[in-house]
């Protein structure tokens, strides 16, 4: 049988479990970009990612009486796997690190109920996978990797037998978020050479396009782990296999600030939660706008298990990137008026977020760290202008990472 073959009997197989997600049109996207944009919805699947059936797909093949099944994973992948033990009735033993949050264990725990057990080991990934291994080799059991398997790669190629199908043909265009290449290489086998494609990674873990420069895999570490979905420092050997060959100008980075304003435009505009790995694709489109006029296009939204606790530093990472709110260490003169003198400075549109004395300085002058909201960017020429005018001495620090941890 051919890939497209075995990926269409895993999909067929998927039924049992769960229905096909959503492909839908999206109006708003469609106006912006003039082209006509659908959605994979696997922020839609059971479990809010793609990521069971790369784990269902594997599991069928070795299924036996007694089989215990393992993998290490920080979310999407264990919730996944755990999701699958209980469907098929086996044991699962899942790693994670220590540092996991606590929704995405008791989510895990959720899907898995009885048939799981949660190990929390390791303060970094590898330890935990190093953990996963071990136990795995002492008890025979079945390891389950997150992207690089051929039957994982297989079974996320279902998200490209379901596009088809819903779609009626082929797209013309296909938007891809890339981690361990799991689902790119899958959907990229499946339909080959009929679709162009676009493989967008976040900025701070450009995986595939330094395994395509240098021709192998190669180590990015240190990673920007915000997208977690997509922050990977190797990309799989199997995976690239079948991604080697891709045209380096089809990959994509895109800074993880950037990413956090389709979180909150899709939040906001449409109602729905996308994890950032899953605001991928949306946000690619702005990249590939002269491509793809005219043309059917398919974003892959992978996922939207979002933790809400997260959504003041999305909030504000959007902000920073849109450049309507900024953060300045301001010299401030230590007299009477000298407050009043800088408030008048502040515009109609303009907001006071942040105000804090760091330290005094000088006998005569304090630091202040101070954080500014506004309408619109343009609104900081003339706000800066005017500091500039009054004498003030400021720095800003806005896009200063290092300093930023400690202060913002």
């Amino acid at each position: 049988m051919s890939f497209q073959d075995d990926a269409r009997a895993g999909e067929q197989a998927m039924r049992a479990v769960f229905p096909p997600t959503p492909l839908l049109r999206n109006e708003v996207l469609s106006d912006r970009y003039k082209a006509d944009i659908w959605l994979k919805r696997e922020d839609l699947s059971p479990v809010r990612s793609y990521k069971l059936r790369g784990a269902f797909n594997a599991m069928r093949k070795v299924m036996t009486d007694g089989a215990v099944f393992v993998c290490a994973s920080a979310g999407n992948h264990a919730q996944g796997v755990a999701f699958m033990c209980k469907h098929f009735g086996v044991h699962g033993v899942i790693f994670m690190p220590v540092t996991t949050p606590q929704q995405k264990v008791m989510k895990t725990q959720m899907f898995g109920g009885d048939h799981v057990e949660v190990r929390l080991t390791g303060d970094y990934f590898d330890d935990t996978l190093a953990s996963a291994q071990r136990f795995c080799a002492d008890a025979d059991a079945h390891f389950l990797s997150p992207f690089d398997d051929g039957d994982v790669i297989e079974g996320q190629a279902s998200v490209a037998v379901e596009i088809e199908s819903q779609l009626g043909r082929a797209p013309d265009h296909i938007i891809l978020p890339v981690g361990g290449g799991g689902l790119s290489a899958g959907t990229r086998s499946y339909f080959e050479e009929r679709v162009h494609y676009t493989f967008v990674e976040p900025t701070g873990a450009p995986s595939l396009a330094s395994a395509v420069a240098a021709g192998h895999p190669v180590d990015v570490s240190p990673i920007n782990t915000f997208v977690d979905g997509a922050a990977v420092a190797t990309i799989g050997a199997r995976t690239f296999a079948r991604l080697k060959t891709v045209n380096p100008s089809d990959v994509i980075d895109i800074p993880e600030d950037r990413i956090c304003t389709t979180i909150i435009d899709m939040l906001n505009v449409e109602g729905i939660v996308l994890e950032p790995a899953g605001a991928l694709a949306i946000e690619a489109l702005g990249d590939v706008a002269d491509r793809i006029v005219g043309k059917t296009v398919v974003c892959v939204t992978s996922g939207g298990n979002f933790d809400f606790e997260r959504l003041p530093e999305v909030k504000e990472r959007a902000q920073r990137y849109s450049g309507v709110k900024k953060y300045f260490i301001l010299r401030m003169p230590q007299r009477p008026g000298a407050l009043k003198d800088f408030l008048n400075i502040l515009g109609p549109d303009d907001d006071i977020a942040r105000f804090e004395y760091l330290k005094k300085s000088a006998r005569n002058f304090g630091s202040v760290l101070i954080g500014i909201e506004t309408k619109r960017p343009e609104n900081f020429d003339r706000f800066l202008s005017e500091l500039d005018a009054g004498g003030f001495t400021y720095t800003d620090i806005t896009n200063d990472e290092t300093l930023a941890q400690f202060v913002i």
